[in-house]
């Protein structure tokens, strides 16, 4: 097997780094979403908009478990370049895949969290064509 080096943790940092934003702004999206829908709720108490915000909520229960995952991933990707410069190589091996598989765990969760996101859409679209058949 070839020797883990510094670069090769470092390489994920940049694509962690983007990843970590891009579920920042999906977080702060659902919080906008969800301040909005409460306010209507509050407003009109209308079944369906239960039903948003649970989807919403599941959601934003998936992107933050996403983020900690990555956050770690990330963590780990640090402490394996750490124990790399003090030649604790066999542990920086297993540090780091420990980082990949939270990685993968996270990317998986994202995948899931945007089929969640494509069926509420599909809903929402359902809702303006019955309205436009009618």
């Amino acid at each position: 097997m070839e020797e883990l080096t510094l670069t090769t943790p470092a390489l994920l940092f940049s694509a962690i780094s983007l990843i970590m934003l891009a579920y920042t702004n999906r977080f702060l999206a659902y919080a906008a979403v969800i301040r909005n829908l409460r306010d209507k709720y509050m407003e009109q108490r209308d079944e369906s908009l239960i039903e948003q915000i649970k989807n919403l909520k599941l959601r934003l229960n998936l992107t933050r478990w996403m983020q900690i995952f990555g956050i770690t991933s990330l963590l780990l990707c640090v402490l394996t370049m750490f124990l790399i410069y003090i030649d604790q190589h066999v542990l920086a091996i297993w540090i780091f895949g420990i980082a990949l598989l939270l990685l993968i765990i996270s990317l998986a969760l994202l995948i899931k969290e945007i089929q969640i996101s494509t069926q509420a859409l599909k809903l929402h679209l359902s809702d303006i064509e019955k309205h436009l058949n009618k």
